[in-house]
């Protein structure tokens, strides 16, 4: 009886510790936004900065995951130009559109078990004329029906408990509609691949 107490005790303490840890990353989470928004708007090049975004992810990830490996694919528009946009909330929602692709194509990896798949991600700009598009696509698990349509609210989250808070497509949603006056859409197979294109007005009325 005294194993199987402490048993219980132990299991419960563990998932105070992970619920805790995911209510701190909420809070730093949102914390983070209300002041990133505060940011000054400026005329950014638009394929530097996916390129930019693209390199500080890989390199995140690397730092995170012992063993991470990942192909990198870049398909630039010569002509997607520059857009009037707060940079560093563009950033971070395309940091979180990155990490989710890389995050897929591990967990796909994991499940086949090496084999002859190749985890990929391809980032992807093309001019729109007064809009330019973003696309970032990864053939990872992709998502059923349900997760897609869920995927953007808050707090919703297919990760283990501990791992995600559910938060970052919920920001970056956000921050490329609402702040932006931009689209998100998402197109996925399960099992295949999935790939979120982001579209921004090149100039945009900031209130």
């Amino acid at each position: 009886e005294i194993n199987e107490l402490t048993n219980t005790l132990k299991g419960n303490f563990d998932k105070v510790v992970h619920h805790g840890r995911r209510a701190d990353a909420i809070v730093k989470n949102m914390l983070q936004h209300s002041r990133e928004g505060s940011s000054e708007h400026r005329v950014v090049d638009i394929n530097a900065l996916v390129e930019e975004s693209l390199n500080l992810a890989w390199h995140g990830a690397r730092a995170e995951t012992q063993g991470f490996e990942i192909k990198l694919k870049q398909s630039f528009d010569p002509s997607a130009g520059d857009a009037d946009i707060f940079p560093q909330d563009i950033r971070r929602a395309l940091l979180n559109l990155i990490s989710n692709g890389f995050y897929a194509a591990a967990k796909r990896r994991a499940h086949v078990n090496g084999g002859d798949y190749e985890p990929t991600l391809t980032a992807s700009t093309k001019s729109l004329g007064e809009r330019v598009e973003i696309r970032i696509r990864d053939n990872g698990t992709g998502m059923p029906p349900g997760v897609k349509e869920k995927m953007f609210n808050p707090f919703f989250t297919t990760k283990p408990t501990g791992e995600g808070t559910g938060l970052g497509l919920s920001i970056s949603h956000d921050i490329i509609v609402k702040q932006h006056g931009g689209s998100i859409e998402v197109d996925t197979q399960p099992g295949e691949f999935t790939e979120i294109s982001v579209i921004l007005p090149r100039a945009t009325t900031f209130v």
